[in-house]
């Protein structure tokens, strides 16, 4: 049985419309002759060599990519493959080389000093691994700096700080101190502070690597809450695919600086690029990937089961023992609409390993 996916190319947004972020032949050069390297000979050398013969670094190798509007982009990658170098780049806190990065149609490269502050303060916000909360103010106080550095007045940012509380399942902590709150709690409050100033952009930046597994769980369901109550456009870093798997939309993955593929978790699963992306995912077993939808076939001649049918979007684990125990076809529909049917065939043939795991757990 062959499956196919729909790719989504680096260079459109996921929906046709205008991107949040477009970012085009992007580089990082670390050394001492940084602008010798892009657009000479020098630039098609692997890092290694590069570093041998100028002494130089490409951090982030002529990286192009959309990220649409509404959005959750994760980027990931080794240590060392310039993710994190990337997300400073597109926000300036590391400046790059060379390339062009749009945020909502601005080129942020091109920004003054003055304009660069500006879009700190209200366009986009990023969270760190490392929360930076301010131990003598209160919890309240820590996620109001954000407006009060803007020069929102003190019963205004209050009010906005005692919203994103809520928002981010804090409420009744608002007079604590940080030092009075778990990891995940602090982690929550650096949520909270970055949504505050309500940005169209979100940088997120290895947030929960630094968080106990189950709290870490936790706060990527609180992610994944947060962008489906808010539809906010977020690039998440990490080094971890099952994270990058549940929190995003489509995943890039980086290798040395550049980009090796950039795919729905579908598409890195089923059709990987190289063997580097297929190490990456050869521990994700495909029924916790995919959906009904994807190996769904036409209804035809084939008599289907009289059970509930199964929605189009349901991840093929959650309905995998129900599909197996029933003897025909399970229709799937979607908006209420037939799609199509599945049944113990496609589940055999696509997820044999995956089937014998879950029948016999």
């Amino acid at each position: 049985m062959t499956i196919t996916t729909e790719s989504t190319s680096a260079n459109e947004s996921a929906d046709g419309k205008e991107p949040a972020i477009s970012v085009r032949n992007l580089w990082k050069i670390f050394g001492p002759t940084p602008n010798g390297v892009v657009g000479t000979p020098f630039a098609e050398l692997s890092r290694t060599d590069l570093l041998k013969e100028t002494g130089c670094v490409a951090a982030v190798r002529d990286v192009s990519f959309d990220v649409a509007d509404g959005e959750v982009f994760v980027v990931m990658g080794l240590s060392g493959s310039g993710k994190s170098t990337l997300v400073r780049c597109l926000t300036r806190l590391i400046e790059p080389t060379s390339g062009q990065v749009l945020i909502e149609g601005e080129d942020v490269l091109a920004a003054s000093a003055s304009r660069l502050r500006q879009l700190r303060r209200t366009k986009f916000s990023m969270v760190f691994q490392h929360f930076g909360l301010l131990p003598h103010r209160s919890i309240i106080d820590n996620i109001a700096y954000s407006l009060e550095v803007n020069g929102m007045k003190k019963d205004k940012r209050h009010a906005r700080a005692n919203e994103v509380i809520e928002l981010v399942g804090l409420t009744g902590y608002a007079n604590h101190y940080p030092e009075q709150l778990s990891g995940g709690m602090q982690q929550r409050v650096g949520l909270a502070r970055a949504l505050a100033v309500n940005p169209e952009v979100m940088f997120l930046d290895e947030p929960f690597s630094a968080l106990d597994p189950l709290i870490r769980r936790d706060m990527q369901n609180e992610i994944v809450r947060l962008h489906h109550d808010l539809n906010t456009t977020m690039v998440f870093i990490t080094h971890d695919l099952a994270e990058a798997m549940r929190v995003g939309d489509r995943i890039a993955i980086m290798r040395d600086g550049a980009m090796v593929q950039i795919g729905t978790p579908t598409e890195l699963v089923l059709n990987p690029a190289d063997d580097y992306v297929a190490d990456f995912t050869n521990d994700i077993p495909k029924s916790h990937v995919l959906c009904v939808q994807d190996i769904a076939r036409p209804i035809g001649d084939r008599s289907a089961s009289t059970t509930q049918p199964i929605e189009s979007d349901v991840i093929v684990r959650s309905v995998m023992h129900r599909i197996m125990s029933d003897p025909d076809p399970i229709k799937v529909i979607k908006n209420g609409q037939v799609v199509g049917v599945v049944g113990r065939e496609e589940l055999t043939t696509v997820f044999a390993d995956d089937v014998k795991k879950e029948l016999t757990a």
